[in-house]
């Protein structure tokens, strides 16, 4: 979860994709960051592993322009396969 976090903050569409799971990656023009997006910090709030899946539970806070912060808060599902993880999909606990 923070690579992929990391990933976001440094604009790396690259490593986003290649630990998407392939049965629910977006197309590669699909995925667009916005650069003036900037990250402000990642809180880990709960992580379930369960063999080769887990949940992880995060809050990532970013502020895009001169805009408020925003809050992303969100749980994500992740698959091990050949001792890789892999982000599945996730769920908006908020909404």
């Amino acid at each position: 979860m923070r690579s992929r976090y990391s990933a976001y903050a440094l604009g790396r569409v690259d490593y986003l994709l290649a630990s998407w799971d392939p049965a629910t990656r977006p197309a590669a023009a699909e995925l667009v960051l916005d650069s003036a997006t900037r990250w402000l910090g990642l809180k880990i709030l709960r992580h379930e592993p369960a063999g080769d899946e887990a949940r992880v539970e995060f809050v990532a806070r970013s502020r895009t322009g001169g805009a408020s912060a925003q809050r992303l808060h969100e749980i994500s599902r992740f698959v091990r396969r050949d001792g890789r993880w892999f982000y599945v999909d996730g769920t908006f606990p908020d909404a």
